[in-house]
């Protein structure tokens, strides 16, 4: 899932003197069925459509306002919500005679990812997947924390910039 929400990346930080550029990895058909290659996808052999492109980006869309809903403690606002109610879920019986969820919304590689976020949410494991709190970096990761209070993706990278800012603003008060 995590992959999937960073296919936006909108990190605009510098590191080393270099710029880290924002880019967003579904800006074409082309794009989207070559990422969903990488991971083994969909079907290889099925053509996607530019309503397939537009599903996949409206789904990373309410992904991550979710994500930043529930990061500063705020509902789901209704177009989120809208937003994921286009993607329906269905529970089936498996070959084990358990009930599954599947997802139905006509693009197979999306139908994983939606599928694994509503098993997460069931599992009550959704809140492990957050986006970076520092506002220059937003990138999507899983909290291993212990405590699940991790708020930056790299305690390196933007937890140091943020406790170093922090650190200096106390210092010159």
């Amino acid at each position: 899932m995590a992959e999937f929400l960073n296919t936006l990346d909108e990190r605009t930080f510098t590191r080393y003197g270099e710029n880290h550029v924002a880019t967003d990895g579904l800006t074409s058909i082309d794009a989207f069925a070559a990422w969903m290659e990488a991971r083994d996808l969909g079907d290889s052999g099925a053509a996607l459509h530019s309503a397939d492109l537009q599903a996949a980006r409206t789904l990373r869309t309410s992904l991550r306002a979710t994500l930043t809903a529930a990061a500063s403690g705020d509902e789901v606002d209704d177009s989120a919500r809208q937003l994921l109610a286009g993607f329906p879920l269905h529970l089936v019986p498996d070959s084990s005679s358990r009930l599954r969820i599947t997802a139905a919304s006509g693009v197979p590689g999306l139908d994983v990812i939606v599928e694994a976020v509503a098993t997460n949410v069931a599992a009550g494991r959704w809140h492990r997947l957050k986006l970076c709190a520092s506002v220059d970096c937003r990138w999507a990761f899983h909290d291993t924390s212990r405590s699940g209070g991790g708020r930056w993706c790299s305690m390196d990278i933007c937890g140091n910039r943020h406790k170093t800012r922090a650190y200096r603003r106390r210092a010159t008060s």
